[in-house]
């Protein structure tokens, strides 16, 4: 790994912004000083951030099928996927893989052995601009859900499991009517009902032992493991049982204070940010940072609206700083992943580092660099 230095940038550290230069050795930050110098890169007074970890992103699924029942090579779904990562400013990546079969996918085990192999396979051969982790999205009411679970779990790359369960009427579709306009294309009236019985049926039978195997299993592993729009408080003491430290997108505001109160890491979708309120009509990202409430963003599916929501949100709160905002697409996820090498600017860190300039109110990514080599 080549030495580096920077000059003439903005820098934001853990709790302000200087004006000032930065060096690394080795892939790490060795040095930051405010004021001018003469040594490095002149930035021409550009941002420089913390390289963004992202916890939850479907993005890779969605270069893998871009089309229902059309299905992509998973090699170059994970480049496409990896260049747009690293393009929007993420250094690390947590590639959410759903595992459980249903009518939609009624097999995933070859899905998912595909896409978890080229995640491995690019990993291993240093192919990737990112660095990639698998994040297991277990559909608890599958009836496949643990012999997927016990297959994936083990993979070295596997750090983060999530216990989701999208029957209507419950978590992220309460409203019936807002689950109906989700998964009505396609499907006649009688077609939607019989489905939406089959999901509730599927969820009586197999969503509670599922839940405690999973959770159980997670903790012999060592895995992080999280919840998945919990709407009550009821649901985030379950999950607090479960063992669970990140509570990814809770729908109201009254399961997310359970879950700060709890001392869960909170996860909402940055596209809530940008748009100003969840697809789904569930609780907004922004009310929950006006309460304290949100501790990590995820760019779910979009990969750039993680940092154009932590740009937007000190230019919509008054009080809210740059720093407290980029903490939560980079430091904040990062300690709640286990991964306490990065995530900040500080001497000793790595140095996964994204140059920014804001072009009106849009972020701008206009070099990322990984332990110090540059990746985009």
């Amino acid at each position: 790994m080549s030495d580096l230095a920077f000059r003439n940038a903005r820098i934001v550290l853990g709790d302000e912004i200087i004006d000032g230069s930065l060096a690394i050795a080795n892939g790490s930050i060795s040095d930051i000083a405010a004021g001018a110098s003469a040594l490095g890169d002149d930035l021409d007074g550009d941002y420089l951030i913390a390289g963004l970890v992202e916890l939850h992103t479907d993005h890779l699924e969605n270069h893998y099928r871009p089309r229902p029942m059309v299905f992509w090579d998973p090699m170059a779904a994970l480049h496409a996927h990896d260049a747009q990562i690293a393009g929007s400013g993420i250094t690390t990546v947590f590639d959410a893989v759903r595992i459980g079969s249903d009518t939609d996918m009624p097999d995933m085990a070859p899905h998912v052995g595909k896409l978890t192999g080229a995640i491995a396979a690019a990993s291993a051969a240093g192919w990737l601009r990112a660095e990639h982790f698998v994040h297991l999205r277990c559909e608890l009411p599958s009836h496949d859900v643990i012999g997927q679970f016990e297959t994936y779990a083990t993979l070295p790359l596997t750090r983060l499991a999530s216990m989701m369960d999208h029957t209507p009427g419950q978590r992220q579709f309460r409203s019936l009517d807002a689950y109906k306009s989700f998964y009505q294309t396609g499907r006649t009236a009688e077609e939607l009902e019989r489905y939406i019985a089959d999901r509730m049926d599927d969820h009586a039978r197999y969503s509670a032992p599922h839940r405690t195997h999973i959770a159980g299993r997670a903790r012999e592993l060592g895995l992080a493991l999280a919840s998945h729009d919990d709407a009550s408080i009821e649901q985030v003491e379950q999950s607090v049982q479960d063992g669970v430290a990140i509570a990814e997108f809770p729908t109201t505001l009254e399961a997310a204070a359970a879950a700060h109160d709890a001392g869960l890491a909170i996860l909402m979708g940055a596209p809530n940010v940008v748009r100003g309120k969840s697809h789904s009509g569930n609780i907004s990202a922004t009310d929950l940072v006006r309460a304290g409430l949100l501790d990590v963003l995820s760019s779910d599916y979009v990969p750039f609206a993680l940092l154009q929501a932590a740009f937007a949100l000190p230019q919509r709160l008054e009080g809210f700083t740059l720093p407290a905002a980029l903490a939560m697409v980079s430091g904040n996820p990062a300690r709640a992943a286990g991964l306490d090498d990065r995530g900040e600017i500080a001497p000793g860190k790595r140095a996964d580092l994204v140059r920014v300039r804001l072009v009106g109110d849009i972020p701008v990514v206009r070099g990322v660099w990984r332990q110090g080599q540059r990746v985009s």
